[in-house]
């Protein structure tokens, strides 16, 4: 309700909150919004499968997202507030509505209509497994519950609703986390259980790696950076209106943060030793852990936890979607707030449509795509931001060119190589976008590129060195390990 009290009827207020959010409640529903349904399934369910190596994940991908927040978004919250956008797609372009904005725009709305489907579905199952009704009625809930966040009061009732969230995801992973600990006794107990089942399981590292330790790491790294290239999160950043506002914010999203990824390790690492069996389905882990060491109530709190994750997130995506559509696809409807709200109402229904479709259809292929969703939004945006933050001005062709590099690697890796899992798609992806670019600097001969081309002896010496000094690395990681 504070948020429609404060609102006002402009598009600007209901995309971006007229730039004046609190940073603890900005912050509070950027982690709502960023650790989905999927934390608590997905997430979980590889603590199971792998360990303590799994936990990489969490350390290395969040000193990813506090570059993110220390680099990345200090000059989106800059360049957002000086050209007065609310779209991360109109950041990848000089000027709203250019070609490369448009495609960014575009592979947005697509991408996140999924993401947010997905969200929906995994409502539904919460809510069947919580209170028995068909997850048909739960989407429609989920669907009801989104229409109602965005349109009373925009991103402003989103934020709202994401931070009380996110104290619910908090509250229940807690209990879950303590009873959970005490069944299996406590640290010393769950290490030494994970032992017995299996000692790989207390390595720090996978017993096999393809394509070597140091890249398997810094898969993790852009995997946290990539969360500048979330639009749903990124939007978070521009309703804040000063740096030390931004300061702020990011000091609350890491105290925030990481107890609630902390409590995720330990609740995937005790469902292991709870449930060893090697039939056991790894993304149903915290739900029958819920199920079996807690009271019926204290269930229901930790499904709704879950319920709400997606519809934090669900509500954000759809948001994002209306700005990505009234800055860069039809920009003649960024100031009519009339059809902002029907484009967000439009957004919601499609989404909701996917995610029905899904389940008559009985096809969770499509779901499938979330991953996908993530790790293609960011090597298409964060390569770009990168060299425009940098002071460099591609083309359209250059920039089109870049994205759909690393749109077309990242789905030929993820769903024909057979390789997604020994390395996340974000390597390849944002590796294929940087060699566009380069490719492009060569062939117009780009002055910053051609003063700085070593000589042949030159590159030698440094690939040797460079070389060895990868090698070092992964030695000292083995034995570290």
């Amino acid at each position: 309700m504070a948020s429609i009290r404060v609102k006002k009827d402009t598009t600007d207020d209901y995309l971006v909150a007229g730039r004046g959010m609190h940073p603890a409640l900005a912050a509070l529903s950027a982690v709502s919004t960023w650790n989905s349904g999927y934390m608590f399934i997905g997430f979980v369910g590889f603590l199971w499968m792998f360990g303590y190596s799994a936990i990489w994940i969490a350390i290395i991908s969040t000193i990813g997202q506090l570059v993110a927040w220390i680099w990345f978004y200090k000059r989106i919250q800059h360049e957002s507030k000086k050209r007065n956008v609310r779209s991360l797609s109109s950041l990848v372009a000089k000027v709203n509505g250019a070609p490369e904005a448009k495609l960014a725009a575009i592979c947005s709305v697509l991408f996140l209509l999924i993401y947010a489907a997905a969200q929906l579905s995994s409502g539904g199952k919460a809510l069947f497994a919580m209170l028995g009704w068909s997850e048909v009625t739960g989407i429609l809930i989920g669907y009801i519950l989104v229409i109602l966040y965005c349109t009373a009061g925009g991103i402003r009732a989103s934020i709202w609703t994401d931070a009380i969230q996110s104290c619910v995801m908090i509250i229940g992973s807690s209990l879950l986390c303590f009873v959970a600990l005490s069944d299996v006794g406590w640290i010393g107990g769950l290490h030494s259980s994970l032992t017995s089942i299996d000692p790989q399981l207390t390595s720090l590292m996978p017993s096999e790696m393809k394509f070597g330790i140091t890249l398997w790491l810094f898969a993790f790294f852009l995997g946290g950076i990539g969360v500048a290239g979330q639009p749903q999160v990124v939007t978070r950043v521009m309703t804040l209106e000063s740096d030390k506002d931004r300061i702020q914010a990011c000091i609350w999203f890491f105290v925030w943060q990481t107890p609630f990824l902390i409590l995720m390790v330990l609740i995937g690492l005790a469902s292991r030793v709870m449930f060893p069996v090697e039939n056991f389905d790894p993304e149903m882990a915290l739900p029958k852990m819920a199920m079996e060491v807690l009271d019926p109530f204290w269930v229901g709190l930790i499904l709704a936890s879950i319920f709400a994750a997606t519809m934090s997130t669900a509500d954000s995506q759809v948001l994002a979607c209306t700005a990505a559509i009234t800055d860069d696809i039809v920009p003649d409807w960024a100031q009519d707030h009339k059809k902002t709200k029907l484009t967000t109402i439009t957004m919601a229904i499609i989404a909701t449509a996917i995610s029905l479709f899904a389940y008559f259809t009985e096809n969770n292929s499509v779901f499938d795509l979330v991953v996908l969703s993530v790790y293609g939004l960011g090597s298409m945006f964060i390569p770009l931001l990168i060299i425009r933050f940098t002071g460099f001005q591609p083309s359209s062709q250059h920039s089109i060119a870049m994205m759909l590099a690393a749109l077309f690697t990242v789905v030929i890796w993820s769903s024909a190589t057979g390789l997604a899992t020994d390395l996340f798609p974000s390597v390849p992806g944002m590796g294929a976008a940087f060699l566009v670019h380069l490719f492009y600097c060569i062939r117009d001969k780009e002055p910053w590129l051609m003063d700085r081309i070593p000589s042949r002896e030159k590159a030698i010496t440094w690939g040797i060195v460079s070389v060895g000094a990868i090698v070092m690395l992964e030695v000292l990681i083995i034995i570290l390990a």
